[in-house]
């Protein structure tokens, strides 16, 4: 057996969206941005930025495009999603502010 990785599940699949490369409801180049991020890969153990999309502006969560980290972070905290990755991570979950900061390369 290899001794990679292992993914845990990403917002994507956790809600169903098809909004990843690929997916039912990609139509053109509508990638959500949290699919397609890979300045987070591995956070929290997703693929790209698909256990940390909540701050990633402009998902398209639920259906709609969210707009920048500021005006998405209080739905998003609210997220069934994000109190699911908060929970599972515990102790290991990292702080909104550090991942502004990989996300931004400080």
């Amino acid at each position: 057996m290899g001794g990679g990785l292992i993914m845990k599940m990403n917002c994507w699949e956790y809600q169903k969206c098809g909004r990843e490369p690929g997916g039912a409801n990609v139509r053109k180049s509508e990638s959500c941005p949290s699919a397609t991020e890979t300045r987070l890969h591995g956070v929290h153990g997703g693929m790209n930025a698909g256990r940390a999309c909540w701050v990633v502006g402009g998902t398209f969560c639920p259906d709609k495009v969210t707009g920048s980290f500021a005006l998405q972070y209080e739905t998003c905290s609210g997220c069934d999603f994000y109190q699911y990755v908060k929970n599972a991570e515990g102790d290991h979950f990292l702080p909104s502010a550090a991942l502004l900061k990989k996300l931004n390369g400080v």
